[in-house]
């Protein structure tokens, strides 16, 4: 498949999943790895093997691109009673840097409707020399509240720049994606780094980078099944080189090449990745991502789909 940048768009209109998350904070505020050091960092992963609680959560980026396509606003309120009553346990949204105490409303959000604080999703200019500290600093700031509020998990996808990064870059990006994720560990959070097809150009370079200049210890892996092969890399490879850095999953399926309504079979064999998750007692936070793209058939609502795709992670996941 050649690489191409994400279509992450629809037949109403274009909003990137950036944009999309920019906008999100308001959203929000108003309805409210394989060594020695791995086995110590992911001590806590494994108290819960073979029994850990599955928990299953949903990306709050395709509700937002339904609302867009239905000419609705987002009601992250409604989005969260909708999970509730389908079945799942978490909704995981953008995390808010600029205001953190809105984070803390969020889980407040999500327990008092049923659900819990699991996962939350950013960015950074993590490549930049004269910025990476200081956005270092500031999302750390922003995740001691996370902490405190009971989140475990942040996923980071480093911010693209329309080009190939520099070995330069990526070496920057890499030393603060380390400084990142020790900061997180020592707030009891786990740092996921999270990709699109960007990173995956080039053989992966970039994907392949973030991962084999860090320490497993601090730098996780948050396996957005999908993008990953879409990038061309299989998930069975992928999680035979850096399964063990998996701290959280975004599942998402494909039919020929094009977005599925639901999660259910398709491209990606869930089968094979859940026997491997299975087998390797991987950490069993699944998020499911629905998401629509040029082709996208829409045939039911997005509340059927999510209960639907429930239904498929039960199946797929958990028997």
């Amino acid at each position: 498949m050649s690489i191409q940048t994400p279509a992450d768009s629809i037949s109403r209109g274009t909003q990137s999943r950036r944009d999309f998350l920019a906008r999100l904070g308001a959203v929000t505020a108003l309805g409210v790895a394989g060594d020695a050091s791995l086995a110590t960092s992911l001590a806590g992963e494994a108290a819960l093997a073979p029994g850990q609680k599955t928990l299953v959560g949903s990306n709050i980026y395709g509700w937002g691109q339904y609302a867009q396509r239905d000419n609705k606003k987002l009601d992250a309120a409604e989005v969260i009673s909708a999970l509730r009553d389908t079945g799942y346990d978490y909704l995981e949204s953008n995390m808010d840097a600029a205001h953190p105490e809105e984070n803390a409303r969020f889980a407040d959000q999500l327990r008092a409707k049923g659900l819990q604080p699991v996962s939350l999703y950013t960015g950074g200019r993590f490549h930049d020399a004269a910025q990476a500290g200081g956005v270092v600093a500031r999302l750390l700031a922003a995740a001691k509240v996370c902490a405190q509020a009971g989140f475990a998990v942040i996923s980071c996808n480093p911010d693209p720049i329309g080009r190939d990064k520099t070995d330069e870059e990526l070496k920057t990006q890499a030393a603060a994606l380390e400084e990142f994720g020790k900061g997180l560990d020592g707030l009891g959070l786990k740092l996921g780094v999270h990709n699109h097809t960007p990173e995956m150009a080039n053989h992966a370079r970039e994907f392949h980078y973030n991962f084999d200049h860090t320490s497993p210890a601090s730098v996780g892996f948050c396996f957005d099944v999908h993008w990953v092969w879409k990038g061309g890399v299989q998930p069975l490879d992928a999680l035979e080189q850096y399964g063990r850095r998996v701290v959280t999953w975004h599942l998402r399926q494909s039919r020929q090449g094009i977005w599925w309504e639901d999660l259910d079979t398709g491209d990606i064999d869930y089968a094979a990745v859940a026997r491997y998750a299975k087998a390797h007692q991987l950490p069993r936070r699944f998020s499911v991502e629905l998401a629509l793209e040029n082709g996208t058939k829409i045939t039911r609502s997005v509340i059927e789909n999510h209960r639907r795709s429930r239904e498929f992670v039960r199946e797929v996941f958990e028997s």
